[in-house]
């Protein structure tokens, strides 16, 4: 791998970070302490911050040794997840039902990593922008930067952002043209009839029928409706009704999700979920509300810069290691947010298959969102110097015209 010397030699300092932000995690805009570390070492590397996009957010400027106008965007994201770790080691969460399950603190120390760089040597023309996101999880904080003014404040010509991805090797990038991440989106489902004694059903009108009716009906639309070249996920996850063995309920709740990678087929799905459920509703004799909350879009890659990063990973790591045609995922980010509205690409550094734990790591699989994860520190180096050669290979280019 030709990784950048200086990031190899920072890599325990990055590591004692990266750590620290383990052991303190906060969750979606409470990430307080998290930005004061990384504004605090962005600004004792002599790298001007700007704070409170998204209540939490910090941003970056490193000037290089010209400023020629252009500019490019690294993000990284800080929150951790509402559940408890099962890791006993050093580092782990010392707040009880928080946790950096995610990466979210490796995240960030690459890319403090390559700030460190990137202002130490100004061997570039330009500007670099660091971006440290919260609410990732939960709560869209890129959507909200980017209300925010993060463009018209930081104007770049592109954005990048990248993930740790369990069960690809250390030493590998995945990344793909179009969509990588699936939209993600939530369903409320509430059905009223009327109650009577189970005995006597012909006096009321069953929620509890109609429920089950629409739950086979909904997957014709996955079955029958979406092109099945489009692919698209629709889960009733929860159906909660009565409370006594001889009582028809009064109402039944069905919850779900939807994922797309495209936003056609999710109106589609939308729209034909509703026709669905208020003339079934309608034919059980039920009324019924419907909520549909659209979460986050799906995250599509930009096809130039999907290449650009792939040609960059390719010099870092061989082209036998990287793959660039990575099959997407139903999970969703969002980091769709940014390119929704300004190009850029989004890919995946492999975090290994959790060997690299210290003792004392839970018993489950070192996967994402699981209170037995933790990130590799053996990515720092990798990510931090592909995130360098990001910034300084595209300043480095022959600006389009």
């Amino acid at each position: 791998m030709n990784l950048l010397e200086p990031i190899v030699a920072w890599q325990a300092e990055i590591a004692a970070i990266r750590r620290d932000l383990h052991a303190h995690p906060e969750l979606s805009y409470e990430e307080h302490r998290t930005a004061d570390v990384v504004a605090t070492q962005l600004e004792a590397w002599g790298i001007p911050t700007h704070r409170g996009l998204a209540g939490t957010g910090v941003v970056g400027i490193i000037k290089g040794r010209t400023d020629n106008g252009r500019a490019v965007g690294l993000r990284a994201d800080m929150d951790a997840l509402p559940m408890q770790e099962n890791n006993t080691f050093e580092h782990a969460s010392r707040t009880p039902g928080k946790m950096h399950a995610c990466g979210h603190d490796g995240h960030t120390a690459m890319l403090l990593a390559a700030a460190r760089f990137l202002a130490d040597q100004r061997d570039f023309d330009g500007t670099v922008y660091v971006i440290f996101q919260p609410a990732e999880e939960n709560g869209g904080g890129a959507k909200r930067m980017v209300d925010d003014g993060l463009f018209e404040k930081f104007p770049m010509e592109a954005v990048f952002g990248m993930h740790n991805w369990p069960g690809m090797k250390v030493g590998t990038f995945g990344l793909t043209s179009g969509p990588i991440m699936a939209s993600s989106n939530e369903f409320i489902i509430t059905i009223s009839g009327k109650g009577t004694h189970a005995g006597m059903p012909n006096l009321g009108v069953d929620p509890v029928m109609t429920a089950v009716q629409l739950a086979q009906s909904l997957q014709t639309i996955i079955t029958r409706n979406r092109n099945p070249l489009d692919a698209a996920v629709l889960s009733i996850t929860q159906i909660h009704t009565g409370s006594a063995d001889n009582v028809v309920p009064t109402e039944a709740v069905m919850r779900g999700t939807v994922r797309t990678f495209t936003l056609e087929t999710l109106d589609l799905i939308e729209r034909r979920m509703r026709t669905i459920i208020e003339h079934t509703c309608a034919a059980m004799d039920c009324t019924v509300e419907f909520v549909f909350a659209r979460n986050y879009p799906p995250t599509i890659n930009h096809p130039a810069q999907a290449a650009f990063c792939a040609e960059v990973m390719r010099g870092l790591v061989g082209a036998e290691n990287v793959n660039a045609d990575v099959q997407p995922t139903m999970g969703a980010e969002d980091f769709a947010f940014m390119l929704q509205v300004k190009e850029g690409a989004y890919v995946w550094i492999g975090n290994g298959e959790g060997g690299h734990r210290d003792s004392g790591h839970g018993l489950g699989p070192c996967m994402l969102h699981n209170g037995s994860y933790d990130f590799n520190d053996d990515l720092l180096p990798l990510g931090g110097s592909y995130w360098v050669e990001v910034a300084r290979q595209w300043l480095g280019r022959e600006q389009p015209r």
